[in-house]
């Protein structure tokens, strides 16, 4: 996918979760956050931040944040982008062969997942979540603490008891990473879940993206260490 009218910027400040300063050459601009988690790692005072113009009059903003860099490292912030990415890779027959269905948002129980696929006579719900918490090349899910997250699997567990197949994927929006693995620092309930989740069948995946400051393409498949 890519993101037309791209521009660098230096981040200022985010006195919101949905919102940004950055100094846009010499102008100071307030830009969109397309991500709500906290981010306190990657937005900081001096970072290097691309935003992205957007032209829609009706906006309170004028301009989305797209992506920052740490140190070396280009990473995404659109929340939205680990779904579309997905998508167009199953799509394109490299994660399941022979795919008859998809239907995005499926409901199953008191939770909503973002797909159920179906080939074959196979009958599979999917999760997905979008990994941006690096440290020393080891990234972590989540960020911050995610009720919505533990319940999310353990539905899953339960699409396996019902006898569908069931799967969450990470997709990692940077590349050259070492492993993912579930962040009990932050929220150990998420990874005892993700382990349970696991044990009872459930498939757990990860993949990574190149990432540039106007595209993004899903990449290889990242080890799991839970």
């Amino acid at each position: 996918m890519t993101y037309p009218n791209i521009s660098p910027a230096i981040f200022l400040a985010r006195p919101n979760r949905f919102i940004a300063h950055a100094l846009l050459g010499d102008e100071e601009i307030i830009a969109h956050v397309k991500n709500t988690g906290r981010c306190k790692e990657l937005l900081v005072p001096g970072a290097v931040v691309y935003v992205q113009r957007m032209e829609n009059p009706l906006r309170k903003t004028l301009y989305d944040l797209i992506a920052v860099r740490k140190g070396e490292r280009l990473i995404n912030m659109d929340s939205q982008a680990p779904n579309r990415m997905f998508y167009e890779h199953l799509l394109s027959g490299h994660y399941i062969d022979g795919i008859t269905k998809i239907k995005s948002e499926a409901k199953f129980g008191g939770s909503r997942f973002d797909f159920y696929v179906e080939a074959g006579a196979r009958k599979i719900f999917i999760e997905v979540k979008g990994v941006t918490l690096e440290e020393d090349g080891v990234v972590l899910f989540p960020d911050a603490p995610t009720e919505r997250g533990v319940k999310h699997l353990r539905e899953l567990v339960r699409c396996i008891e019902e006898g569908y197949e069931a799967h969450v994927m990470f997709v990692i929006q940077m590349n050259n990473v070492r492993y993912f693995m579930p962040n009990d620092a932050t929220h150990p309930a998420f990874g005892e879940a993700l382990r349970a989740a696991q044990t009872a069948g459930v498939r757990v995946t990860a993949l990574d993206c190149a990432v540039q400051p106007d595209r993004l393409a899903i990449g290889g498949a990242v080890a799991v260490r839970l």
